[in-house]
């Protein structure tokens, strides 16, 4: 069940009048949670509601374990059985299906992001980060929680689980409004932009790249960069108010990542949860700095296996290994610069001209469209014919673009201008409309609603991440 039907949103409903009405009784909400979170796996398939509790409750005592053990071998092993538990459960999800299918087990969900979230809450035990989460039942709520099911944002438990103490809690009208914001934006960006960009070019050339001319092809790389996005971070909106709606904050996972002046920056703004989840968790875990290169080489090796995460084939591996290449360049170029050469300095935001800000932008964004390129296409082969195509119609001076339509456009136009407003507009928009009186709030919403049904009468498609 995903946040682009109208089913979710009964559920939602229901879910926020039956939970403000016992959040003062903390096992009873909490149950009330836990049966939300398990229902949306169940909507997946009933195979989830063996394999997720009986995982989640496996690390619940993992993390006991090493919490009694403060040190030892006995607590790295409990550790490892934690990292093949959920490893081993992303690969089942992902690499099993096929030889289930004949059986009439399908696992159309893969269960990454949940194991991510669940890795958060053992790896912070065993490195003293966080301490075991006292009650089972805020756990078990934490790591399954339903707005995060599919695509994040991935939430450390340590941070989720003291938010589930809701003494004294109420929503207020702020929160509330900001909430109902989030969810309309989410779905304003989901089926008027990623969809609508994705339906009326971006697909057919991917799918056949050679019958279409250069400047068409092009111009469906320009609309897949926003489709990825808005269909992302439209995803993160609507996960985010829903959650809100509850009284819980989920981390921001977007922060306008196409006006990254680096790449550092760059991950600093995009997919913001899963980043620092690289970071923290594998980067960090990597063998320290033993020669000059080593520090580099974890960076290539890190968005390596970034990549490879998002699926098992050579398209993905590539989009890793230049975004891990261009991170080690730039860390090189910047300790060069302050000459501290063989260890990477910390990245900031280049200072500097209008015009050169304006360089470095335009470098950063064409740079990751160009990996976007790598990611989105079916095959090495497809990708390389997307880049002969561009490349064919820079040589010849000649650009023909008859099957892009004005509509195209005229989206691809609104989406660059809402994605490169300064970010105040944004959360000034957010602060209007919490203002506003509930009935103009819910005729926005309703008006949303029909523009949704005229534009998108075949409904959603699934996000892109939900294959992730």
């Amino acid at each position: 069940m995903l946040p682009t039907s109208p089913e979710y949103y009964c559920v939602v409903a229901v879910l926020f009048f039956a939970f403000w009405l016992v959040r003062s009784k903390q096992v009873p909400a909490l149950a009330l949670i836990l049966t939300v979170n398990l229902f949306f796996y169940a909507r997946w398939g009933l195979i989830y509601l063996a394999l997720v509790p009986l995982a989640a409750t496996c690390d619940f005592f993992l993390a006991r374990g090493m919490s009694v053990r403060p040190k030892g071998k006995l607590r790295s092993f409990l550790l490892l059985l934690s990292l093949v538990l959920n490893i081993g459960l992303i690969a089942f999800c992902r690499y099993v299906p096929g030889y289930l299918t004949a059986a009439g087990i399908l696992l159309p969900l893969s269960l990454s992001f949940y194991a991510f979230q669940a890795l958060t809450y053992t790896l912070d035990v065993y490195r003293g980060d966080a301490k075991p989460v006292a009650s089972y039942l805020a756990y078990l709520s934490s790591v399954t929680f339903f707005p995060t099911i599919v695509a994040g944002p991935i939430t450390r438990v340590a941070s989720l689980a003291p938010q589930w103490n809701w003494k004294g809690k109420v929503l207020s009208s702020e929160d509330g409004s900001r909430a109902l914001f989030l969810i309309g934006l989410g779905l304003f960006k989901k089926f008027l932009i990623a969809d609508y960009l994705a339906a009326n070019l971006v697909n057919r050339v991917f799918d056949l790249p050679s019958l279409y001319s250069g400047g068409e092809v092009l111009a469906a790389v320009y609309g897949y960069s926003f489709q990825l996005y808005y269909d992302f971070s439209g995803y993160s909106d609507m996960a985010i108010g829903s959650a809100l709606l509850l009284g819980i904050r989920l981390p921001a996972n977007f922060n306008l990542p196409y006006l990254a002046e680096n790449l550092p920056d760059f991950w600093r703004r995009w997919h913001i949860s899963f980043s620092n989840w690289l970071r923290d968790y594998l980067y960090f875990a990597l063998p320290g700095p033993r020669t000059k290169v080593m520090p580099y080489l974890n960076l290539i090796i890190t968005m390596a296996i970034g990549g490879l995460w998002h699926g098992i084939g050579w398209t993905f591996f590539i989009w890793g290994v230049l975004h891990g290449v261009g991170l080690a360049f730039f860390r090189l170029w910047q300790a060069l610069r302050s000459g501290m050469t063989g260890k990477p300095a910390a990245a900031k935001k280049q200072t500097g001209t209008l015009a050169g800000r304006v360089f470095a932008r335009l470098l950063t964004f064409h740079f990751v469209l160009l990996t976007w390129i790598f990611f989105r296409a079916s095959s090495v082969d497809a990708a390389l014919q997307v880049l002969s195509q561009i490349g064919n119609a820079f040589a010849r001076q000649k650009f023909a673009f008859d099957n892009v339509t004005p509509a195209f456009l005229a989206v691809l136009l609104i989406a660059a201008i809402a994605h490169f407003a300064p970010a105040k507009r944004f959360e000034s928009g957010g602060v209007w409309f919490s203002r506003t009186p509930a009935v103009l709030q819910a005729a926005a919403l309703v008006l949303l609603t029909v523009a949704i049904q005229l534009v998108s009468s075949s409904g959603a498609a699934p996000f892109i991440y939900s294959k992730f």
